[in-house]
């Protein structure tokens, strides 16, 4: 395979996975400040979705890097 296709793989992976950790932690401080997660009030589905999403970015990159592995 050509090095264009690894050097592709490579970006996105950190692409993903820096996205995977903004998002989670943008909801968590979100969260927290709003006191929506450690309030008397049970967390709104937002935040669940928040982190959802942190988490299929940070599977993303975990295929990614699997993907990048059988270029080699």
């Amino acid at each position: 395979m050509p090095q264009i296709f690894k050097a592709l793989a490579t970006a996105t992976v950190w692409i993903l996975w820096i996205s995977g950790l903004v998002s989670g932690f943008s909801v968590l401080i979100h969260g927290i400040i709003i006191g929506d997660l450690y309030g008397s009030v049970p967390p709104s589905m937002s935040s669940w979705a928040g982190f959802a999403v942190a988490i299929a970015f940070a599977i993303g990159a975990l295929v990614a890097m699997k993907v990048r592995k059988s270029l080699e």
